[in-house]
């Protein structure tokens, strides 16, 4: 069966190295520094090996600059075949540049989506900073992917709670997609609360393989939730084949099974 992972991103050196990745370096096996670029085809070759037939690659912009800038991103892209589409990145430090250069991205180098990692700003959600964007999102037709749940790096987790944040920009921006990687643990079930609340808000699974999953989510998965649900690695950090190991033991049907590996990620990311 085919797979998209919705969550992942092809690193620079300047992102591989950086310090704030030293606390996962011993135990996630893609952080390593490396001395040269991580080779596109090392890359396509993960994607591969998990049947993963599109892996969403997101740039990543912070307050001290880029580190996967949205150029290198859709040089990634063009490398790889087919197997790959691009996520921007914005710096909210300039919210008009932010806004331009996001609508650079959808409309000439052919992204499907925005995401911004909140605790590498230092900024919840619904900080002013934000709203432009989110406004570009929605009149260009694409999501915005953000981070919940505990921080992996040595940084203060408290924007990426599900309640206040996703539940007041959802409330605030109705028509805008959000895709909310991570899954949100240890505030599962408020994730699950605000997916359940808001039509456009969708959680995934990136950062966890699957043995990892919260039992609540399990749960989620299985029922209710099967529309709702993505299936995102986290890459390097987490290869897609290692974190779909022991699939079969969520014991999904056919349909959730589909919809989980592929099924709403072409909805939502409109692919």
């Amino acid at each position: 069966m085919p797979v998209i992972d919705a969550w992942m991103q092809h690193p620079t050196p300047r992102h591989a190295h950086h310090e704030m990745f030293d606390s996962l370096r011993r135990w996630a096996d893609g952080l390593e520094k490396r001395d040269e670029p991580l080779p596109v085809e090392v890359t396509v070759a993960a994607l591969e090996a998990a049947d993963v037939e599109v892996g969403l690659a997101a740039a990543w912009y912070g307050p001290q600059g880029s580190l996967i800038d949205n150029d290198e991103v859709a040089a990634f892209v063009e490398q790889a075949g087919g197997r790959r589409r691009g996520v921007a990145g914005a710096d909210l430090a300039r919210p008009m540049t932010a806004v331009r250069e996001l609508r650079r991205a959808v409309e000439e180098l052919g992204f499907v989506a925005l995401r911004v990692i909140p605790w590498l700003w230092g900024l919840p959600p619904t900080d002013r900073l934000y709203y432009p964007l989110y406004a570009a999102c929605v009149d260009l037709g694409v999501p915005f992917c953000t981070q919940v749940g505990h921080t992996g790096p040595l940084r203060p987790s408290e924007t990426g709670r599900p309640i206040p944040y996703i539940d007041q920009i959802a409330l605030d921006f109705p028509e805008l997609t959000i895709v909310c990687g991570h899954i949100g643990y240890p505030w599962t079930t408020e994730m699950i609360a605000v997916a359940d609340k808001h039509t456009n808000a969708f959680i995934a699974t990136s950062a966890y393989t699957v043995r990892r999953y919260p039992p609540e989510l399990v749960e989620y998965l299985r029922g209710r939730g099967g529309h709702k649900v993505l299936f995102g690695s986290n890459y390097p950090m987490i290869t897609p084949s290692r974190a779909l190991e022991h699939l079969d033991s969520l014991a999904l049907d056919e349909e959730t099974r589909e919809l989980f590996l592929h099924g709403n990620a072409r909805r939502v990311f409109a692919l």
